[in-house]
């Protein structure tokens, strides 16, 4: 099985299938080679969620109920000369040449290494430093209801629209659900994470038991999850037109508002989503020409950070921040060990 191959013309670039026929999910026997031409399919669409972006590989070697990892660094071993990467620094200080899309075979070569979802950076590669976009990832806690999730989703929108942004909605392809917004490049990934928090706690203000801003779990109860720290930098969501690890692959797919508060993601699948991308295009096609200022949402973060709303924790990789609070659940500050 492991000599078995097909070559792909893609844009008049061949991308080489390897193990075309291996079943990727389960639940109607979709194969590596459905996964290549699923992202033909939705090309367009799929390429400007990651165009000129910093591209983490998550692979699934085994398809969607198999084990994955991580792969920062594009392999050298069958790289095609046509592909492109770009450089960029982790908070380790390290770095690492990732891939960097620019037509739709790199989406395929990213499907051919068992890639299922694209989880690009929110910087384009002629400014690595200066996000483009603030990502909104809604995170239900166990036992929140999906109606809830779109509840909250449409508040995100309402908050965005006070505050001068355009939010761009799409199903998360697992239990959450994301929205996009195109922002200038003029801020750096701590400023943008600043504005997300801000927005997160307004959400949560507005909504209260029902949305929440609490970095632990402990904190959030029965609510969705604002996570605000996908924001920092080296954190990825995944893209849009995106297939999640799931058996029934399920797509996070880009959606009208009008849409939102009835959609059923279980709808939206590898199989069925190039139907309705013939039929009604990319729906998120204007993304890139709906670019904001974070400026409002800083002058939110302000006002509350002038009455006392400071900080709040980082995902544990990073380093301790200036102005962050003890790093440490709740419960464990209120009950030292020993006390």
């Amino acid at each position: 099985m492991g000599d078995r191959f097909t070559d792909v013309d893609v844009g008049g670039r061949t991308v080489r299938v390897t193990n075309p026929d291996k079943v990727f999910f389960s639940a109607r026997g979709e194969t590596k080679l459905d996964l290549v031409h699923y992202y033909l399919a939705v090309g367009d669409g799929a390429l400007r969620g990651v165009y000129e972006r910093p591209t983490v590989l998550k692979r699934f070697p085994d398809g969607a109920e198999g084990e994955f990892f991580y792969q920062k660094r594009v392999p050298e071993k069958g790289r095609p000369e046509w592909l492109q990467t770009v450089t960029v620094t982790f908070p380790s200080g390290r770095s690492a040449e990732e891939l960097c899309p620019v037509d739709v075979a790199h989406l395929a070569f990213a499907a051919n290494l068992g890639c299922l979802d694209l989880n690009p950076w929110p910087v384009r590669r002629d400014d690595v430093d200066h996000p483009d976009e603030l990502r909104v990832d809604l995170d239900p806690q166990p036992g929140v209801l999906w109606a809830d999730v779109l509840r909250v989703a449409v508040e995100v929108k309402a908050v965005l629209d006070d505050h001068a942004l355009i939010g761009w909605p799409k199903t998360s392809g697992s239990r959450g659900f994301h929205v996009n917004v195109r922002i200038e490049p003029r801020w750096t990934f701590t400023e943008v994470r600043r504005a997300a928090l801000a927005l997160a706690r307004e959400v949560e203000r507005r909504l209260p038991g029902t949305a929440t801003s609490k970095w632990w779990k402990e904190e959030r109860g029965d609510a969705v999850f604002i996570d605000y720290n996908q924001n920092a930098r080296d954190r990825t969501v995944a893209s849009v037109y995106s297939v999640r690890a799931n058996p029934e692959a399920r797509v996070s797919c880009p959606l009208t508002w009008d849409e939102v508060p009835a959609v059923d993601p279980a709808e939206l699948t590898l199989a069925s989503v190039p139907g309705r991308y013939a039929d009604r295009g990319d729906v998120g096609a204007g993304i890139d020409d709906a670019v904001g200022s974070l400026e409002p949402l800083l002058e939110l973060a302000a006002r509350d950070e002038a009455e006392g709303l400071g900080d709040a924790p980082w995902p544990p990789h990073f380093g301790k921040q200036r102005g962050e609070p003890k790093r440490v659940q709740p419960s464990r500050a209120r009950h030292p060990s020993g006390g």
